[in-house]
């Protein structure tokens, strides 16, 4: 097979002769260049997580700088970029065989700017409404949507016994902005690094000054040079390119659904103790410091997911997957133990250790499922399109845009978990003054989960 000797260029270009199953093409020409696409795709997608779970680090501090918002509203402004979110992934997951991975990714890198600036001035001033609050949070979902372009991006440009672990770099690195954040958050807002744009603190008790607008802007400086990075160095792929209409077809796919439901399970319990683990910690523990501990948890998780990809191609997404949710039952009910009850007792050690367990799991378990619905749709659509007297080359790429499509519109399902259990904490709080009825209900899912797949992939399982 020969190569086009177009005189492409490897930065900014659209590729329009991409084989990275042709062993020589790979070596020759296709690592180079999907490495390159992957390493400025991660911090990319790690920024976008910094910004989507902003509102984790800057809800506990409200208060401190003068607003008056109830618990309740305070957990819902943490839930909220992951309700915006979840809900802007469906299209998001379309874009990139739409636009192309470096128009998109440029553009929805660059966005992200319009929450952080705004979010900066509002909580200088107490007089700015909840309603306020609440417009923001939910810009701050278009940071969380760039998960599913962002994976869907990279799935095109690594061949398939490789697409395991590049997606779970791409994914585990990325989900470590919210550990990046909530680490970086609370060392800003102590520092008075924006004077010059008016940024002033407000003193506290200790007589300290608190510049909480640090926790939006100081992502400003980094998303202006990602997002010139993203236009001038990755690639849009021709071969990726297909119109809305032929990607739709996927959700007519009974494994779509089966699959959303264990991606909820594992990354939807990762982005949602990601956001109100803070909450919950200082609801139940009020002497603790959490934020000095709170960033542990999403680095655990991140870290999870990073490997978790490589492990799943090694010795199959189905058989660590139902490990995986068999631990998160374990320890979902072990959480019980170190729980107060009617204020008095608990254990702050054993909350945060089972807890750190829990992101640990829900962070492998997101990225041996990624490894499942890849391998699954892959066969599924090449097996079709054989059938149906397609040649290898046109199966191929529709396993490939079948594929992509799978991984944002899942992705999108699997975000819903942000709002969900931070919501669940608020309710079962409000209404009993414990979170111990939300972790009877994630408790019983995570069994139903451990039944599914068993049922659905195990009993004939052939590393899925």
């Amino acid at each position: 097979m020969s190569h086009s000797t177009s005189p492409e260029r490897e930065s900014g270009a659209v590729i329009t002769e991409w084989r990275p199953e042709d062993p020589a093409f790979w070596q020759q020409r296709g690592q180079r260049v999907a490495s390159r696409n992957l390493w400025i795709s991660v911090p990319c997608l790690l920024l976008a997580f910094c910004v989507w779970m902003l509102f984790s680090a800057v809800a506990v501090n409200l208060p401190k700088v003068g607003f008056t918002f109830t618990t309740d509203q305070l957990f819902m402004l943490t839930a909220l970029p992951a309700l915006s979110g979840a809900l802007l992934r469906v299209p998001y997951a379309f874009m990139v065989p739409l636009f192309g991975g470096r128009r998109w990714t440029a553009f929805s890198t660059g966005i992200m700017i319009i929450p952080c600036v705004w979010l900066g001035f509002a909580v200088q001033d107490t007089t700015t409404p909840f309603s306020v609050f609440v417009t923001i949070s939910l810009l701050c979902g278009f940071a969380g949507a760039n998960f599913a372009s962002s994976m869907a991006n990279i799935s095109f440009f690594f061949p398939k016994q490789k697409q395991g672990g590049a997606l779970g770099l791409n994914g585990g690195l990325g989900n470590m902005g919210v550990s990046v954040m909530q680490l970086i958050a609370p060392l800003v807002i102590s520092v008075s690094i924006f004077a010059v744009f008016g940024g002033s603190g407000v003193e506290q008790a200790d007589g300290s000054l608190l510049f909480l607008q640090n926790a939006a802007w100081i992502w400003v400086p980094f998303l202006v040079v990602l997002t010139l990075a993203a236009w001038f160095g990755m690639n849009d792929l021709a071969a990726s390119k297909a119109s809305l209409r032929e990607q739709l077809p996927v959700l007519k796919r009974a494994h779509l659904w089966i699959m959303a439901l264990l991606y909820l399970a594992t990354f939807g319990s990762f982005i949602g103790f990601s956001a109100g683990f803070a909450m919950l910690s200082k609801t139940q523990f009020p002497d603790v410091q959490i934020l000095h501990y709170a960033f542990f948890g999403p680095f655990i998780g991140a870290l999870a997911r990073s490997t978790g990809g490589m492990i799943s191609d090694r010795l199959g997404g189905t058989r660590v997957t139902l490990v995986n949710f068999v631990l998160m039952a374990i320890f979902c009910a072990l959480l019980f133990l170190t729980l107060p009850v009617n204020g008095v007792g608990g254990n702050f050690s054993a909350f945060f250790a089972v807890f750190m367990v829990l992101f640990l799991t829900a962070g492998l378990g997101s990225a041996s499922t990624f490894q499942m619905i890849s391998v699954i749709f892959r066969k599924m659509t090449m097996e079709r399109v054989k059938a149906q007297g397609g040649d290898e080359q046109q199966a191929m790429r529709e396993a490939a845009t079948d594929t992509a499509a799978a991984l944002g519109f899942i992705s999108a399902i699997g975000a819903i978990g942000g709002f969900f259990i931070p919501k669940a904490f608020g309710i079962s709080l409000e209404l009993s003054g414990s979170p111990a009825n939300a972790m009877k209900v994630f408790l019983v899912f995570y069994i139903a989960c451990v039944v599914i797949t068993w049922v659905v992939y195990g009993r004939n399982s052939n590393k899925k």
